[in-house]
């Protein structure tokens, strides 16, 4: 048995076009989906959303979330779409996500403030470290080069004595 290119109807006795139905649902299941992918094809939001990260608690970043369900980061992937279709800056953008979500939105915290502490402590702490062993190591040796040998006082006398023992022994 053998299957028709098309159906036939069995209400009306006629040919239903099946083929042209499947591409039309086709189609339309695509253009549901495009704005869900559409945010993430542009380079520009793939670039301010690597600058963003996604509110839901994962603290990922906001192009890389990936939990299931997660209705966050399409609302905001979809806003980030929305904005550089109006043709805002990138600055204006960044700021107006701070505004709705606060500073925990930037994957990369203003370096201002706080914030510039929190970026100059890691550098700086280590060179601090490296100076003050380097000192303590500086004066560890300079006190062992000047310290004299401990050990019983002994008189001028004995030390010529000695000497001239050691002198007799020589000679011999």
């Amino acid at each position: 048995m053998s299957v028709p290119s098309r159906f036939w109807s069995a209400a009306a006795g006629r040919r239903f076009p099946w083929p042209k139905l499947a591409s039309a649902s086709l189609l339309i299941l695509l253009l549901a989906a495009a704005p869900l992918c559409h945010a993430q094809q542009s380079a520009r939001a793939k670039a301010l959303g690597q600058k963003l990260l996604c509110v839901c608690g994962c603290n990922q970043g906001l192009i890389a979330c990936n939990h299931v369900g997660c209705t966050t980061s399409h609302t905001m992937l979809k806003e980030l779409d929305d904005r550089i279709a109006r043709g805002d800056s990138d600055q204006l953008i960044l700021q107006s996500f701070v505004q709705e979500y606060g500073l925990t939105v930037l994957a990369e915290p203003p370096a201002k403030g706080f914030n510039w502490v929190a970026w100059v402590i890691p550098i700086l702490v280590p060179f601090i470290a490296l100076y003050i062993v380097w000192e303590v190591v500086r004066r560890w040796r300079q006190r062992a080069a000047l310290a004299p040998a401990g050990g019983p006082q002994v008189s001028a006398e004995l030390l010529d004595r000695a000497r001239q023992e050691s002198e007799k022994e020589s000679n011999e």
